[in-house]
């Protein structure tokens, strides 16, 4: 039974390592990567195969640090655009209540004038006419006169 697992562990090691080269070939023909490995610093890593494997570590371990960071950061900005978003409709929401109020304030204002006005002049040549009698006949008498002169004239 040892002999079937061991053989069975061999033949997926074979598999395995036949999937590696074959994956390391196909990366060597990539154009791209040959272009990248003909620079100064691919025939420096070509040289030091345990730098490059630290390289190519780091920069997979460092995925998803700098990943989160940056969706962290995009977050943090798209937060900061919908307070400040929020807080402009915040502040024209004031602003038109402030200025509904102050409007509000003005017509009743004006209406209480109105009132006023009108009442004065209502109640002013209704006093005239009980208390001085005498200055009221003499302003209809002087408008009776004048259509009387213009129409000798």
């Amino acid at each position: 039974m040892q002999r079937s697992s061991s053989s069975n562990n061999s033949s997926l090691a074979q598999q395995l390592g036949q999937r590696w080269l074959a994956l390391l070939n196909r990366l060597q023909e990539d154009p791209k990567l040959a272009q990248v490995m003909s620079t100064r610093i691919g025939q420096y890593l070509r040289s030091r195969p345990f730098l490059a494997l630290a390289l190519l570590m780091f920069s997979a371990m460092a995925a998803l640090p700098v990943g989160l960071f940056l969706l962290f950061a995009l977050i943090t900005i798209v937060m900061a655009v919908v307070g400040f978003v929020f807080f402009e409709v915040f502040m024209l929401f004031v602003g038109g209540i402030t200025l509904l109020s102050v409007l509000s304030g003005i017509a009743l204002f004006s209406l209480l004038v109105s009132v006023i006005v009108t009442g004065v002049f209502v109640t002013i040549p209704n006093l005239l006419k009980r208390y001085y009698p005498n200055v009221t006949k003499q302003r209809k008498e002087s408008e009776e006169e004048t259509p009387e002169v213009k129409q000798k004239k």
